[in-house]
């Protein structure tokens, strides 16, 4: 890890690089102010049918930042139990998702045998020694081009051992805590595979000791949408030897899942207390624009019908759903080579 010397907490044996600027903190609070008026709204947690929905989509993003193949639809159906055709691997990687997720209240965030845990829950089947440190040198790569060269094998457990004890002693917010724990778990590697999948778990599991609302809150989704900027603040921080890039790129996703969650929110108290008419003659108008765009060009991403509608990919991803149910429009393909069908 980067010299923490900086920044060093007292009595720890270690302590972040990160210089905690006032655009950060002021981040914090913003995104402590929007909590609390999502909480309000809330009085406890989300209502079941929104909290499987958001898990649904927060494991289906984390997996496709993992380049995992099933679509929304498909994720849907296996939390269902239903069967799926697709690759057995990203079928199993989302089986595996849905365990670790639902295991997440059991987890305290600075055992070390609860991340190895973790980590066998999400890698189970997968790679030959799920739960269990790597062996040996680990890089990471952008194609071609080596990003990131992890700290030896023989470093994993001690700094992962510092890290989580900072974790469990540090009095810095949760939200700067969450984000830190998220960045060196990408930084050491501990393990062959699943990091990336790993450190997001870990970053919903502080965030959810802290406020439970924030286990239901996909900011997963946020990420994938920005992918290029996850890298980028990671290599950012890795030259800079300063988390700041990382740490802002993380907290701005989350202050933007949060305002969409309550951005939907509130579109669905309105149109319920319209008695759901406008609402309804609106979801219609977006569907004829859907299959007008997709008529003329079939190749087009639920991410680019969101920008054209300026709507949420999550909002369009409903309609494509919707549509797909009700007969008037069939994939064919993968989510990123195939194309849409009106019918």
């Amino acid at each position: 890890m980067a010299d923490p010397s900086t920044s060093r907490e007292p009595d720890l044996p270690y302590s972040p690089p990160l210089t905690l600027t006032p655009a950060l903190l002021n981040r914090v609070a913003a995104i402590a102010e929007a909590l609390g008026r999502w909480s309000a709204r809330q009085n406890a947690l989300p209502s079941p049918r929104l909290r499987r929905e958001n898990r649904i989509h927060t494991i289906q993003a984390s997996l496709a930042i993992e380049q995992n193949s099933l679509s929304l639809e498909q994720v849907t159906a296996l939390f269902d139990g239903q069967r799926v055709i697709g690759p057995a691997r990203d079928i199993q990687e989302v089986r595996n998702a849905i365990a670790a997720y639902d295991a997440l209240p059991r987890w305290d965030p600075s055992n070390p045998q609860h991340l190895l845990e973790a980590h066998g829950l999400l890698m189970a089947g997968l790679i030959d020694a799920p739960g269990r440190f790597r062996s040996g040198g680990v890089g990471i790569y952008r194609g071609d081009q080596l990003v990131h060269m992890a700290p030896p094998a023989a470093r994993v457990p001690d700094l992962v051992n510092d890290l989580l004890t900072w974790l469990a002693a540090s009095a810095w917010h949760p939200l700067l805590v969450s984000c830190v724990a998220h960045y060196e778990l990408e930084f050491i590697h501990p393990f062959a595979d699943g990091n990336g999948r790993l450190g997001r778990l870990w970053q919903t599991l502080i965030l959810s000791r802290w406020n439970p609302l924030l286990a239901w809150l996909p900011i997963e989704e946020v990420i994938r949408s920005r992918q290029q900027g996850y890298y980028e603040s990671l290599g950012q921080a890795d030259q800079l030897g300063d988390l700041e890039p990382f740490v802002s790129y993380q907290l701005e996703a989350i202050h933007d899942a949060l305002r969409s969650e309550m951005s939907s929110e509130k579109g669905s108290e309105v149109a319920a207390k319209l008695g759901g008419v406008i609402g309804a003659e609106r979801g219609l108008a977006i569907d004829q624009r859907i299959l007008g765009d997709l008529t003329a060009e079939p190749t087009l991403s639920a991410r680019r019908l969101a920008e054209r509608l300026q709507l949420s990919q999550r909002a369009v991803e409903k309609h494509l759903a919707a549509l797909q149910r009700s007969g008037r429009l069939l994939r064919h393909g993968s989510p990123r080579g195939g194309y849409w069908q009106v019918l």
